[in-house]
């Protein structure tokens, strides 16, 4: 199995650069209703990733900030909490498998080190979920489920 199996690619992924600021990541952020995004440099490479945590804990702790002036605040000076990972398009399965445990998404960079797109642990559930039911190894499988009878207002009965 080869990680661009998974891989959603750059033109697909909602990114903020380290030279936005803290109210455009913001922004970004709530339209698409995203709790963390990847960070790119000029050169497109993986920065890291900005967590509405960040963000939160960076206004937190300047309490002289309004919301107002933040398109002040380039994104660079607000401290990440988390070191998200990246990997390389060319790495193992096990790398993969290790970051998504504790990442919803995993940044993927090719040979020169710029971002390429991401790997989403829902993804990874998906894949697996599928296997496991194709082998049997699911409670219910080969059962057809039936979803729940509902009454005229979508509730389930």
């Amino acid at each position: 199995m080869n990680i661009a199996f998974f891989l959603l690619p750059k033109q697909e992924v909602v990114c903020v650069t380290i030279e936005s600021t803290l109210r455009q990541a913001l922004e970004r952020m709530e339209y698409h209703r995203y709790s963390a995004v990847p960070i790119l440099d000029a050169e497109g490479r993986y920065a890291g990733t900005v967590t509405e945590g960040d963000l939160l804990w960076y206004m937190k702790s300047r309490p002289d900030l309004k919301f107002t002036e933040t398109h002040r605040v380039p994104l660079k000076e607000v401290p990440l909490r988390l070191d998200h990972k990246a990997v390389s398009i060319d790495a193992q399965m096990a790398d993969l498998i290790a970051l998504v445990k504790v990442q919803n998404f995993v940044p993927v960079t090719d040979d020169m080190n710029r971002f390429i797109g991401i790997v989403r642990r829902s993804d990874i559930i998906d894949y697996c979920t599928g296997v496991m039911m194709e082998q049997g190894l699911l409670p219910g499988t080969g059962n057809k489920l039936t979803p729940a009878a509902e009454d005229g207002y979508g509730r389930q009965t």
